[in-house]
């Protein structure tokens, strides 16, 4: 394949700020195609970027014979059924991240990749931790932690905290299912380093579970939590915390904690991007250097062509990992409707 011709569905913000000059970064590659919620949303994104051809209805691009590849940036409500529709196509698939709304939708996204036998599928992976993973990684190999006993999982702000906020699309069950806060990027990046876990026990609460929907101008339900306690069980006994809110001041920021029988690591997200560590022994947690040689970066665009023209293979985040942390969201969800812990992987 000479040229990859590729059609987005739903260029808003993170396609605009990653996915088209990453693309357009790559050797080979035209964005030919365009298709936003509505019809001046889609002229303005084609102008703003030169695409030469548009659409009304996302359909009609999947369907578009002249087209290699979908790149999906919609809500997670479309993610599944243009999955499927594009995959059934004979087109390469980048969705963005979160993978769909809930277990059974990503089980239906896998499911299609796997009958559709050299197209690729990609996920957008969680951002956080590109730039130390190897570090991580290597660490973990040559047994710095010892064996793992405790995993904390933080991610906090004051986003949601004003009641009189109106109702953003990631609060709507209909747009976004599942997915709560940021559980779903936080887990993503955690499984990286660490088994998924085997058990979970959840409690979630809305502090405001009423706000104003601008698109009606009604007072709609809010379908996603403010807040998010989970507790895990791993392989090897190893337990795990998780703390999410939107709805606090002063909380911590987005970062993991894993703890081992002879060592330390903290990895903080933000605001700065650092890993520290100690050795059993040692007094203090130090910050662990991250070689340039090692460093890690967003490459995801590139990786997906590559893998269009059979050069690698998709690791950051291919759809069986999509669908490992998707039955991890229902499970913290049926846990905190029912009170009651929740077996992973589902139906085991």
């Amino acid at each position: 394949m000479s040229t990859i011709r590729v059609g987005i569905v739903g260029l808003g913000a993170n396609t605009r700020l990653r996915h088209v000059p990453g693309l357009r970064a790559c050797g080979d590659v035209d964005i030919v195609a365009v298709c936003n919620r509505r019809a001046e949303s889609t002229a303005a994104a084609a102008q703003e970027f030169e695409i030469p051809r548009t659409y009304q209805r996302w359909q009609d691009l999947v369907a578009d014979p002249e087209i290699d590849a979908v790149v999906i940036g919609t809500w997670p409500y479309l993610h599944c059924p243009i999955t499927l529709a594009a995959l059934a196509a004979g087109k390469h698939v980048l969705t963005e991240a979160r993978m769909a709304r809930n277990a059974d939708e990503a089980h239906q996204m896998l499911r299609a990749s796997q009958r559709a036998k050299g197209l690729v599928t990609q996920i957008v992976p969680s951002p956080l931790g590109f730039r130390a993973h190897a570090v991580v990684k290597e660490l973990l190999a040559d047994g710095f932690l010892g064996q793992l006993r405790e995993v904390v999982v933080l991610g906090t702000n004051n986003a949601l905290a004003d009641s009189h906020m109106p109702l953003y699309w990631r609060q709507s069950a209909e747009y976004s299912g599942l997915n709560a806060l940021a559980l779903g990027i936080l887990h993503e990046t955690l499984v990286r380093w660490v088994p998924d876990p085997v058990r979970v026990l959840a409690q979630t609460h809305m502090f405001t579970p009423e706000r104003l929907d601008v698109e009606t101008a009604d007072m709609a339900e809010v379908g996603t939590p403010d807040s998010v306690h989970v507790l895990t069980t791993l392989p090897g006994g190893a337990r795990g915390v998780y703390h999410l809110s939107g709805a606090i001041h002063h909380g911590p920021n987005m970062q993991i904690h894993l703890y081992g029988r002879h060592g330390t690591l903290k990895y903080e997200f933000l605001p700065e991007d650092r890993l520290l560590g100690a050795a059993e022994g040692e007094k203090e947690l130090h910050e662990i250097a991250v070689p340039p040689e090692k460093a890690g970066q967003w490459r995801v665009e590139e990786e997906f062509i590559q893998a269009i023209r059979g050069e690698r293979e998709v690791e950051l985040t291919d759809f069986a990992t999509g669908v490992r942390y998707m039955e991890f969201t229902e499970a913290v969800a049926r846990s905190a409707r029912t009170g009651k812990a929740v077996e992973l992987p589902l139906g085991a």
